[in-house]
């Protein structure tokens, strides 16, 4: 995974409550089992149109909005346990979600994918969607070590909770595996003193 410490971007408004993982990826995309290509099926029944033509009221069509933060409604990836929503996600170039409540399943397939979910208060998501929609150049700023989310040029900040081994893993990049690998000293080491 690629570490991830803070992030200054603009973001994209997915102003909708309860969008659940069969809205992010459609059940039909779910024969793959590697993660290429899952960006371009993203939110496909809402980005495209029933004759494929791109749907240019969806606002990941839309030119004004860009980066890589997506602000979501409430409730975000509930339904099915898919990962591939958060492997769609993340191939389509998001690095965090701000929701002001994720699905379990959810929140842990997107840390596992370096996926960083962002949950907030129902007030600052809500003065958050206004201002990325009243001007879609304002530039977020995620900061993971202090835990915070803020708006620049503004006093519109919030902190936010996270697992604090989830939290070390995406700080220097690691998953489960690459976790257990950097403490193999210390667990031979453990291993060692066990007496059988």
């Amino acid at each position: 995974m690629e570490k991830f410490t803070a992030l200054k971007s603009t973001a994209i408004p997915l102003n909708i409550e309860n969008v659940d993982t069969d809205q992010i990826i459609p059940a039909r995309f779910l024969k793959a089992t590697d993660k290429k290509g899952f960006g371009d099926n993203v939110f496909r029944d809402w980005r495209y149109n029933k004759d494929g033509s791109e749907n240019s009221d969806f606002v990941l069509n839309d030119s004004k909005y860009s980066g890589s933060i997506l602000v979501a409604g409430d409730n975000f990836g509930c339904g099915s346990s898919r990962e591939h929503a958060a492997w769609g996600i993340v191939g389509f170039g998001f690095k965090v979600v701000v929701s002001s409540f994720f699905a379990d399943i959810f929140k842990g397939n997107a840390l596992n994918n370096g996926l960083l979910p962002v949950q907030v208060s129902k007030a600052f998501l809500s003065d958050l969607l206004q201002q990325i929609e009243s001007n879609p150049q304002t530039e977020l700023e995620v900061n993971l070590y202090n835990q915070t989310i803020s708006v620049k040029d503004s006093d519109l900040s919030e902190g936010f909770k996270i697992d604090a081994y989830k939290k070390t893993c995406m700080i220097n990049g690691y998953d489960d595996i690459d976790y257990l690998v950097n403490h193999k000293e210390q667990i031979e080491a453990f291993e060692a003193q066990k007496i059988y």
